[in-house]
């Protein structure tokens, strides 16, 4: 380098970011003396100013407007040389999706968007991403290059046929490529545009079921209500996942999981049935182990719960509530949470309203919350989500058991006809797409079928299945029997062992008719329940009882058998302090099917409601109001 040149060696490189975010420009030079340095900005004039105080080599701003700026690199003998142009832009778009932690890599704040067209008409698809450096664009249709359109904005000035099908962006920067969402580009020959069909890019559902509590009033209904919901839910291709009996800590940690499978174009929707409150307009979710009085700091709050679905951008989020909402001190100061930006696409159903209870019944020989009964009646209907809870409130409405006591009430803020029946488009596989076949296969993987063979030459076969995410049931069944056997027998158990709390004498026998498939006869079965608190892997024994056909003497063998992090287990929503154990709900609290189910009766003293959920019989006489009191709350926080 001869005295005098400057070298730049280091570019500044143009940045995509949103409003208010801080930038930092930097140039790198060298030279034989000492550098100097001054920022350019060009103005909304056109003419060129100093950056006041942009004297060193890096230039940190506020991001407000869209600026193109160039850093002059001089020395003090009157040798100079400018950098490259280089631009900030702005986007004046909501960043709450980006992560706290961004390192620059590309993230896309606007997805290209279907649409329908006529014959000679403009086509225009936009995609917009943050990056440092500023990302480029790649467009594709149907998976091929469009090798002229490399710009956030993709236009065809004059429609034909051809230019149909689905569209993809590509988005990268030398951190990291990333796809858009797909858009679909129809083009029509005639005048009468079709009208827009809404479709979800994935649909996720979260449904807990709380019902053995340790210091309230255990509930029945909770355990079919979440099954056949399930059931349904799957029928319209949603990824399901079904808890029952979760403590707070592990409330959260599920929904957690939940948030993160929620995207831009996903179908959210969470499902609760339990005991649950109200306070001060906030209504709240009671887990099994929440002690006595109610505190809000021991519940999960429904109204975080949907700022932040929205927060995620879903195309559609519902939440449905089969709990209680009788208030407790409602001369409290409501909790602060931020309110959300009206987006459009939240769907609550309460099962009913505001200082009410909910009620669950024995209805034909099971137990069902009389909301979830009408929702299972008309879920699958392909119809606009809130047209379908509206059919569930009129019939809750002409329903005599709950007439005067309990109605169903809907909010939304829907601006387009969605359905829980709406196709899914699973056209581009996005890394999100990705993350969500991940979470979802390790939520719900089973243990494949095992064979046993054991000294006496019997063999065993063991399968799963999952009535639940949470709760598994074991199959043994004996294939075949050794040449010197007789009688033989098998019993299966967990090691640690996983208490069944869902069957037995005087327990929720409607449970088993839920466990066998029509035909299914195995010889042994175990329930595994409470899996989100498996910390080890889990191993199944089993001891083979049979006699011996020469002596006549009874043996017994066994063998385990290692199946590892079966279903939720995987995904660790287990407490990691000390809780207390639950404590189980007298035998009592399950009476024989078809007799009303009448709770002894109590007082309510000062801020002591009845908040709980409601049994009533499927023929009653005028109902009684023998609800029992369930804690008052003398210090809610949030």
């Amino acid at each position: 380098m001869m005295f005098g040149d400057i070298v730049i060696e280091r570019q500044p490189v143009s940045v995509c970011v949103p409003v208010n975010f801080k930038v930092t420009l930097s140039v790198g030079a060298v030279a034989a003396g000492i550098l100097k340095y001054q920022w350019f900005i060009c103005g909304d004039d056109g003419d060129t100013y100093e950056v006041y105080g942009g004297t060193q080599a890096d230039l940190i701003i506020d991001a407000i407007k869209t600026h193109c700026y160039v850093c002059r690199v001089h020395d003090n003998f009157c040798n100079w040389v400018f950098s490259e142009w280089v631009k900030v832009k702005v986007l004046d778009i909501d960043a709450a999706g980006l992560p706290l932690q961004w390192q620059g890599e590309p993230h896309i704040a606007i997805n290209p968007k279907p649409q329908t067209v006529q014959l000679g008409e403009k086509i225009t698809l936009r995609c917009a991403a943050f990056g440092n450096p500023a990302p480029r664009y790649q467009w594709y249709r149907n998976g091929h290059l469009l090798l002229k359109n490399t710009t956030g904005t993709l236009q065809i000035e004059n429609a034909e046929a051809k230019h149909k099908g689905s569209y993809l962006c590509s988005v990268s920067n030398v951190l990291e490529e990333i796809w858009s969402e797909p858009a679909e580009v129809d083009v029509v020959e005639n005048d009468q545009l079709p009208l827009a069909e809404t479709k979800a890019v994935d649909k996720v559902a979260l449904l807990i079921g709380n019902l053995n509590y340790a210091y309230h009033p255990g509930l029945m209904a909770p355990v079919m209500d979440v099954h056949e919901l399930a059931n349904l839910l799957q029928q319209l291709k949603f990824r399901v996942v079904s808890l029952l009996d979760l403590t707070r800590v592990e409330m959260l940690a599920a929904l957690d999981t939940f948030f993160e499978l929620l995207n831009r174009g996903v179908y959210g929707l969470f499902y609760y049935a339990g005991h649950g409150y109200e306070c001060v307009g906030r209504n709240y979710l009671v887990p099994v182990d929440a002690p006595q009085p109610y505190r809000t700091e021991n519940c999960v709050c429904v109204q975080r719960i949907m700022l932040q679905m929205q927060e995620r951008h879903t195309a559609l989020n519902v939440v449905l509530l089969d709990t209680c909402r009788k208030w407790y001190n409602h001369q409290r100061i409501p909790s602060v949470i931020m309110s959300q930006r009206p987006k459009g696409n939240t769907v609550y159903g309460y099962g009913t309203c505001e200082d009410a209870e909910a009620f669950e019944v024995q209805d034909g020989g099971k137990s069902t919350g009389i909301f979830t009964k009408y929702l299972n009646k008309h879920i699958l209907q392909a119809e606009k989500v809130t047209h379908v809870l509206e059919r569930v409130s009129e019939d809750l409405g002409r329903d005599p058991l709950v007439t005067g006591k309990q109605a169903v009430e809907i909010k939304h803020t829907l601006k387009e006809p969605r359905s829980l029946a709406d196709l899914v488009q699973t056209a581009g596989h996005t890394r999100e797409l990705h993350f969500r076949d991940f979470c979802w296969q390790q939520a719900n993987e089973l243990p494949g079928k095992n064979r046993l063979t054991f000294l006496c030459d019997v063999e065993v076969e063991l399968s799963f299945s999952a009535l639940f995410s949470n709760v598994m049931v074991v199959f043994g069944v004996i294939k075949t029997t050794g040449p010197k056997t007789d009688n033989c027998t098998i019993t299966l158990s967990s090691i640690p062992p996983m208490e069944e709390l869902y069957s037995g004498p005087g327990r929720f026998e409607e449970m088993d008719s839920i466990l066998f498939d029509e035909g299914a006869n195995p010889d042994c079965t175990l329930r595994v329940c409470g899996l989100q608190k498996l910390k080890e892997s889990l191993v199944i024994r089993m001891d083979l009882h049979y006699t011996h056909m020469e002596s006549r003497l009874r043996f017994t063998e066994s063998k385990q058998v290692d199946i590892g992090k079966p279903l939720v287990a995987s995904c660790k929503l287990y407490e990691t302090i000390q809780t207390t154990p639950h404590r189980k709900p007298d035998a009592a609290s399950a009476q024989n099917i078809g007799r009303i189910l009448r709770p002894k009766q109590t007082q309510a003293g000062p801020h002591q409601p009845f908040t709980r959920k409601a049994e009533c019989g499927a023929q009653v006489a005028p109902f009684t109001s023998n609800e029992p009191e369930e804690n008052d709350e003398n210090e809610l926080q949030d």
